[in-house]
C-alpha cells in the first residue's frame, strides 16, 4: 500500500508532491510494474536511477501495489548547472536605471491599445488581482561565473517549469547500461518503448476537484472555463505552467482569433450586401420570369429536358455570393492574409523579448536511435562539427535522395488519388439516393449539399489513415534528428489533409463545367461524362460544398475536442483497477492514495506531437478561409465563432486530461508559419481563377461592353445559352422517356447554333472572353501581390521602440557587467596580494567563493554538481545534446 495513503474522509495534507520528509518536491516521476520479474528490466532501472543518482538527482520509491512510482527531485545545486549548460535565459538582479530603459509609445497601436483599456473594455481584461502583470526584469544567460547578475537564492528562482525542464534533460540523455558507445542504450524514452518503464511525465500543480491557490486551478477557472471566452489569456501565466511552446501555440491562436474580426466584418457586410440586392438581380429575374426556355439533360439517357426557370431559387442565391462585392472582398482577404502574417511577426517579436528567446535556435540535436540502429552496417562517416563527434552518413545519390523521393511522391500520390475517389465516390452515392429523375429544382441544393456530407464523412475517417501512411513514409527516409523527423512528418499529413479536405472544392472550383463538350459530343473521362455547371454558374455548388465542409469539419472537431480525451481519460482511470487507486483496509475501510502522481498516471500522455493536431486544424482552417473564401464570405465569421471556443476547449483539455507538458522553448511557429505564408501566395492564384472562370462577372462584363444595345445585363441570360437540335445527340444519351416534342434545347456554352458549317464551333466572343479572363488573372495576382509586397515592406518585423529598448537594455548590462567585472578583479589581486585565498564574499577564477556563514547548498548551488568531475558526467553533457534547450551559441568550458 503506498505510504502516502489517508482515509477517505481524511485530509490530504501536504503529502499529494513531495517526497516523505515533506521538504523535497517531487519534479518528475517514472512509473513501472512492480510485479515485472524480468532480470533485464530490473538491471536496466538500477543502471539507470544510479547515473541518475550520480547526476545528484534525488530519487524516492512508492510502492502502490501494481504499480510502482519513482519520484524525483532535482537540487539547487544541480539546477543552477543545467541552467548554465542549457543557456537558459534568467530574470537578473533589478538594476538601478533599468526603470529608465522603457519609454511611452507613441504610435497609433499603443494609442488603440490604451483606448481599449479604459474601463469601458474592462470586461476584456484578465484580472489583475488574480494574474499579476510580471515584473519588468532584464534577461540573460545563466551563468555561474557571474553571480552578481542574479538572485539565485530567490524562493522562486528556478520556477517549476524549469525544474520539469533540467529534469527531462537530465531523463533524456542519462545511460541505462554499461556500454557507453552505444548510443541507442540512452534516454527514458527508449526505455518506455522497452516497457522498463511505463511512463514518465511530470506533475500538475495540484487538484481541480476542489477549489484551491494552485496555479492549475486558477488556470480552470479563469482561463479554461468557457464564460471567458471574451477574456484576454494570461499568457505569462501559461508560460510558466506549460512552457514557451505551448504557451505560443495560445499566443497564436488568440492573435489569429482577433484579426479574424475585421475580416468576419467585412465578409459580413459582403453578404448583406447580397442579400439586400438580389430582389433586384436582373439575370436572377429572368431565369424567373422564363417560361419557354427548355434546357437538354444533364445526364445520359435517365435524365429528361428541364424548364430554365427551375433554377429560380439557386439563381437569387448564387447572387449572394456572386456580386460586385466579389472582388472586393476577396482583395481585401489576399491583403488581410499579409497583413496578419507580418503583424504576427511584429506582435511575436514583443513576446520573444519578453520570454527571452529572442536568440534561441536549434543546435547540436543527438541523431534518433532509429537512425542509429538504421546505419549500423554503414562504414562511411562524417564529423559533426556541432557536436564534435564521427557519425555514421547514409551515401546520398544512393540512400538518402531515393528514400526521400520514393517517399513524397507516394504520399502525394496516394493523398491525389483518394482525393478525388471520395469525391466521385459522394457524387456515386448521391446519384443512387435521389436518382436521375425526379424534380430538377431541388437537386440543385441537396443533391451537392449530400454529396459534401459524404464528403466530410469519409474524409474525416481518411484522416486517420493518412496519418499512418505518413509515419510509414517518413519512416523510410533517413532523417537524423527528431526536429528532421517531426518537420518532414508534420508536412507530409499536412499535404495528405490538403488533399482530403481541397481536393472536392478544387475539383467544383477549377474542373467541373470548364470542359463538359455539348450534347452532340461530350467529353468524356473513363466514359463518364463530365459534369455541367447550372445555369447560374458553378459558385452556388461550389460555396454549398465549402460551407458545408468547413462548418462540418469544424462542428465535428468541436465535439470531439473534449468528448474523445474524457473517454480515453475515464478508460484509463477505469483501466486502473491494478489497485493504484485505492484497496481496502483489514477493518473494511476504503483507502485512497492521497497524491498527485497516482492521480496523474491515468491522464493521457503528452509527447511531441500533440500540439500538432492542434496547428493542423487551424492551418486547414486559415485555407479555407484563404484559398475559397471567395465563394462563401462567412467563413471568416464561422472561423472566428470556432476559434472562440477552440481556445478555451484546447485549455480545459490540457488542463483537465493530459499529463502536464515538459516546458520546452522554441523561437516561432516553425514549419506552421511557412506553410500559411504558401497559402497566402496560392489564395491569390485560386481568387483570380475561381472569379474569372468560375463565376459570370467577366462573361456579364463583356456582354455589357460589347453585346447590350442598352448598356445593362438584360438578356444576359439568354445570350449565354447555346441552342442544339435534339436530333443531333450522340447514340444512347437522349433521354428514354419524355414528354417533350420540340426539336430545340439550350446548354450553357458559347457556341453556334446548328445549321451550317459552323455548327457548334467556338464564337469569336468565346475567345474574346477566353482572353480577358486570362488577362483578369494576370492583373489581378500581379495587382494584389504588389500590394502585399507593399504591406510586408511597410510593416516592420520588430517594432522601431522594441529594437531601442534592446540596445539599451544590452548597453546597461555590458556596462553593469563590466564594472562587476573590474570589481571582481581588483579582490582577487588585493587577495592575492594578501596572501589569502579568498575571504568571505570575495571572488576567485572559478567563480564566487562562500562565505564561512553559507550553508552546504549555498556551496554546491556557487560551485556545481558534486559529481561535476565524474567521468559518467562529463561524457553525458559532452556528448549529447538538445535542441529544445541548446542555444545558438554552445559553450562547453564548464565541462
Amino acid at each position: 500500500m503506498c505510504k502516502t495513503c489517508r482515509r477517505v474522509h481524511g485530509n490530504c495534507g501536504g503529502t499529494w508532491k513531495y517526497f516523505q520528509d515533506q521538504k523535497r518536491i517531487v519534479d518528475y516521476v517514472l512509473a513501472f510494474n512492480g510485479e515485472d520479474g524480468s532480470e533485464e528490466a530490473q538491471a536496466k532501472r538500477a543502471k539507470y536511477q544510479q547515473n541518475l543518482e550520480a547526476e545528484g538527482l534525488q530519487i524516492e520509491t512508492e510502492n502502490c501495489q501494481r504499480i510502482h512510482f519513482v519520484k524525483i527531485h532535482v537540487p539547487e545545486h544541480v539546477l543552477a548547472h543545467y541552467c548554465e549548460i542549457m543557456k537558459m535565459q534568467m530574470p537578473m538582479k533589478k538594476l538601478d536605471n533599468q526603470d529608465k530603459i522603457i519609454m511611452r509609445d507613441f504610435s497609433i497601436q499603443s494609442t488603440l491599445v490604451r483606448l481599449f483599456r479604459r474601463p469601458l473594455f474592462n470586461f476584456v481584461i484578465i484580472d489583475r488581482q488574480k494574474f499579476a502583470p510580471p515584473e519588468y526584469r532584464l534577461m540573460y544567460e545563466y551563468s555561474r561565473d557571474k553571480p552578481y547578475l542574479f538572485n539565485a537564492r530567490e524562493p522562486n528562482f528556478f520556477t517549476p517549469s524549469i525544474r520539469i525542464a533540467v529534469a527531462h534533460f537530465i531523463l533524456e540523455r542519462a545511460y541505462f547500461s554499461d556500454a557507453v558507445d552505444e548510443k541507442k542504450d540512452i534516454g527514458i524514452r527508449r526505455l518506455m518503448e522497452d516497457q522498463v518503464y511505463l511512463d514518465a511525465y511530470p506533475l500538475h500543480d495540484g487538484c481541480t476537484d476542489v477549489k484551491s491557490s494552485c496555479q492549475r486551478a486558477l488556470l480552470l477557472e479563469e482561463w479554461a472555463s468557457i464564460s471567458k471566452w471574451i477574456k484576454h489569456q494570461p499568457l505569462d501565466h501559461i508560460k510558466e505552467y506549460f512552457g514557451v511552446k505551448i504557451a505560443m501555440y495560445f499566443a497564436w491562436l488568440g492573435f489569429y482569433t482577433h484579426m479574424l474580426i475585421p475580416a468576419s466584418v467585412v465578409g459580413l457586410i459582403c453578404f448583406l450586401y447580397g442579400l439586400l440586392t438580389y430582389p433586384g438581380n436582373r439575370i436572377s429575374q429572368e431565369i424567373c420570369s422564363d417560361n419557354s426556355t427548355i434546357m437538354c439533360p444533364q445526364c445520359d439517357r435517365y435524365c429528361d429536358y428541364w424548364n430554365l426557370n427551375t433554377t429560380c431559387t439557386i439563381s437569387k442565391l448564387a447572387h449572394i455570393f456572386d456580386n460586385e462585392m466579389t472582388i472586393v472582398f476577396s482583395i481585401f482577404m489576399s491583403v488581410w492574409a499579409t497583413l496578419y502574417l507580418e503583424m504576427w511577426k511584429r506582435y511575436s517579436s514583443r513576446i520573444q523579448h519578453r520570454w527571452g528567446i529572442t536568440e534561441y535556435c536549434s543546435l547540436a540535436e543527438p541523431p534518433r536511435p532509429q537512425y542509429l540502429s538504421r546505419l549500423k552496417n554503414i562504414k562511411k562517416m562524417m564529423f559533426n562539427v556541432a557536436t564534435g563527434a564521427q557519425e555514421p552518413s547514409p551515401p546520398f545519390w544512393t540512400k538518402k535522395f531515393p528514400s526521400f523521393l520514393y517517399s513524397y511522391s507516394i504520399s502525394l500520390t496516394i493523398a491525389t488519388v483518394f482525393g478525388i475517389v471520395v469525391y466521385r465516390m459522394s457524387l456515386m452515392t448521391s446519384k443512387n439516393i435521389y436518382g436521375d429523375g425526379g424534380p430538377f429544382s431541388g437537386k440543385l441544393i441537396i443533391f451537392p449539399a449530400t454529396t459534401a456530407s459524404i464528403n466530410l464523412l469519409v474524409s474525416t475517417i481518411l484522416t486517420y489513415v493518412y496519418q499512418y501512411v505518413a509515419e510509414y513514409m517518413t519512416n523510410v527516409e533517413y532523417r537524423r534528428t527528431q526536429t528532421e523527423y517531426n518537420e518532414s512528418l508534420n508536412l507530409k499529413i499536412y499535404l495528405f489533409e490538403f488533399v482530403n479536405y481541397y481536393s472536392s472544392i478544387f475539383y467544383i472550383a477549377f474542373v467541373k463545367g470548364k470542359f463538359p463538350g455539348y450534347p452532340a459530343k461530350y467529353n468524356r473521362l473513363l466514359r463518364l461524362r463530365q459534369e455541367e455547371c447550372s445555369p447560374g454558374g458553378c459558385l452556388m455548388e461550389l460555396c454549398i460544398q465549402l460551407a458545408i465542409i468547413m462548418v462540418g469539419k469544424q462542428a465535428i472537431g468541436a465535439i470531439t475536442e473534449i468528448l474523445i480525451p474524457f473517454l480515453v481519460q475515464k478508460f484509463k482511470e477505469f483501466r486502473s483497477v491494478l489497485g493504484i487507486d485505492a484497496e481496502n483496509s483489514e477493518n473494511g475501510e476504503r483507502l485512497v492514495c492521497c497524491n498527485q502522481w497516482t492521480k496523474d498516471f491515468n491522464l493521457i500522455n503528452w509527447h511531441d506531437r500533440s500540439l500538432f493536431n492542434e496547428y493542423l486544424k487551424m492551418v486547414i482552417q486559415y485555407g479555407f478561409i484563404t484559398i475559397f473564401v471567395v465563394a462563401f464570405p462567412l467563413a471568416p465569421f464561422f472561423a472566428l465563432l470556432n476559434n472562440v471556443f477552440e481556445t478555451r476547449l484546447d485549455a480545459k483539455k490540457f488542463l483537465l486530461y493530459y499529463k502536464r507538458a515538459v516546458p520546452q522553448r522554441v523561437r516561432d511557429l516553425g514549419i506552421w508559419y511557412n506553410i500559411m505564408h504558401v497559402v497566402g501566395k496560392v489564395a491569390v492564384i485560386s481568387s483570380a481563377f475561381i472569379i474569372a472562370f468560375s463565376s459570370n462577372f467577366i462573361p456579364r462584363l463583356m456582354y455589357i461592353r460589347y453585346v447590350s444595345t442598352t448598356g445593362t445585363d438584360e438578356g444576359f441570360v439568354n445570350h449565354s445559352l447555346a441552342y442544339f437540335n435534339i436530333s443531333h445527340f450522340e447514340p444512347n444519351v437522349a433521354p428514354e422517356k419524355t414528354n417533350f416534342t420540340g426539336t430545340i434545347c439550350r446548354y450553357t456554352e458559347y457556341r453556334n447554333p446548328p445549321g451550317g458549317s459552323e455548327q457548334y464551333k467556338r464564337p469569336l466572343l468565346y475567345w474574346h472572353i477566353m482572353a480577358i479572363r486570362l488577362t483578369f488573372v494576370v492583373i489581378y495576382q500581379n495587382l494584389v501581390s504588389l500590394v502585399q509586397i507593399v504591406v510586408a515592406w511597410a510593416i516592420p518585423d520588430v517594432p522601431t521602440r522594441l529594437q531601442d529598448q534592446i540596445k539599451r537594455e544590452q548597453y546597461l548590462t555590458n556596462e553593469y557587467i563590466i564594472e562587476q567585472e573590474k570589481l571582481k578583479m581588483q579582490r582577487n589581486s588585493t587577495g592575492a596580494g594578501g596572501g589569502q585565498q579568498g575571504g568571505p564574499g570575495t571572488y576567485t577564477h572559478n567563480g564566487y567563493l562562500p562565505s564561512e556563514d553559507s550553508s552546504p547548498d549555498d556551496e554546491r548551488l556557487n560551485y556545481g554538481s558534486v559529481a561535476d568531475d565524474s567521468e559518467y558526467a562529463l561524457r553525458m553533457r559532452t556528448d549529447d545534446f538538445d535542441p529544445a534547450y541548446e542555444g545558438c551559441s554552445i559553450v562547453t568550458s564548464r565541462v
